[in-house]
This record gives structure tokens, sequence and C-alpha cells, in this order.
């Protein structure tokens, strides 16, 4: 866990989806196999190939930029794919009820969190599939705002998605905190529009936050 900014009154905190609210790894990779077998298939290679190209790409770009990591979803529009196309890829090939279950701790911390501050996800997936995996978790019911890759047709990172969920919170965004595991998508722009930010390695680190806002 890195803290970037605490404001001193947390009203709001925004939370990534995948890789924070919960840890699987074989979940996670597997959503990135799914997408890209489609891709693969659409233009007659094989998944080895595909996945070659995609990495080759995402590693090229880093360079470009700093080191900075593009989101799965961007790679694919550079690859032809639009948002649209990804959004339907995703909501057809990704299934959290066959990986994720029922969480009682998470549950608890997130309870906990909703008596201090609204909570909001801003995920790369579209809606249905943010819902349908926190429904799984058993923690729809304390969100009060889910931004996806359908709300405005973007990927991470993308200003409307957080200034979008701080409104939904009737939050000020300087008393937001984005939540994230990884810092490029996650952290650094709502850093930049004046958010709070805590980089996490997983949901374990979820269950700390509690206590760090409570630190005078």
């Amino acid at each position: 866990m890195k803290l970037y900014h605490i404001p001193d009154r947390v009203s709001g905190l925004i939370f990534d989806m995948d890789g924070t609210l919960y840890t699987h790894h074989e979940y996670a990779e597997h959503q990135n196999i799914v997408l890209i077998q489609r891709l693969a298939e659409l233009r007659n290679l094989s998944y080895e190939e595909m996945r070659f190209q995609i990495d080759e790409y995402r590693r090229a770009w880093a360079l470009a930029h700093g080191g900075e990591t593009l989101s799965l979803g961007n790679t694919m529009m550079a690859f032809g794919i639009p948002i649209e196309e990804s959004i339907h890829w995703r909501s057809e090939l990704i299934h959290p009820e066959h990986f994720l279950v029922h969480d009682p701790q998470l549950r608890e911390t997130l309870l906990a969190l909703s008596r201090r501050a609204g909570l909001a996800v801003v995920t790369n997936n579209p809606t249905d599939i943010a819902r349908r995996t926190l429904s799984t978790l058993g923690v729809l019911d304390l969100f009060n705002s889910i931004v996806g890759l359908d709300t405005f047709k973007a990927s991470k990172p993308h200003d409307q998605s957080f200034l979008k969920a701080a409104q939904d919170l009737k939050a000020p965004v300087s008393a937001c905190v984005a939540i994230g595991d990884r810092y490029d998508i996650d952290i650094a722009l709502p850093l930049q529009l004046g958010m709070g930010g805590i980089l996490v390695d997983g949901v374990e680190d979820v269950h700390r936050i509690l206590t760090i806002l409570q630190k005078p």
C-alpha cells in the first residue's frame, strides 16, 4: 500500500474494482485471455500470436510514455476495436460468478467505511459486469455510484469517470480519495484532479483503509 494524499476531510471513496475489491489472479488473467482470444479469432491468429502483438504494443507505448501503463481497453482501440465492441465482448465473455464468492470481511470493511464516506466504483468493465461482481461479493448495496466502461464509452484514466463518481456521491472533488491497484490507471489522474489517492496491492490492503482514515 502507498498513500499519495489523504484530504483532511473525506466524504467520498472511489474504488477501482478488479484487483482492488477482490484478489483473484486466475480471474484477472481469465479476463485478459478471453478478450485477446476473441481478437485473435477476428484476426485469424493464434492466441499466442495475438498476445505477443498486444504485449509488444503495450511495451512500446510504455517506453514512449515514461513507463505508464496502457489499459487493455485502450490497447484494443489501437488494434481497431472500438469501445462499443469491447463493452459487448466483456459483457458476453466475462463471468464473475464463476470465480468469485461472497466476502463477509469485505462487506464488514465497506460497511464501516460507508458510515464515514460515500462509496463509488469506477471500473474499466461495463456497469453490468460491475454490478454482477459486487453482487457476487455481497457488497452491491453499499455503493452509491457505479461508473463503468459504458458510462462515457471511455477507458480509464478518464477524468469524466472520476468526476461523475464524485458528483453522484455529492462530494467535493477535493474530499474524495481514489483507491486502486494500478497507479497510472487508477490514481495518477485523480491526483491531478485534486483528489486523494491510495495505491493498494489487493483487497488485503482495503481492510487497512479505515484505520488510515481514523488517524488524526
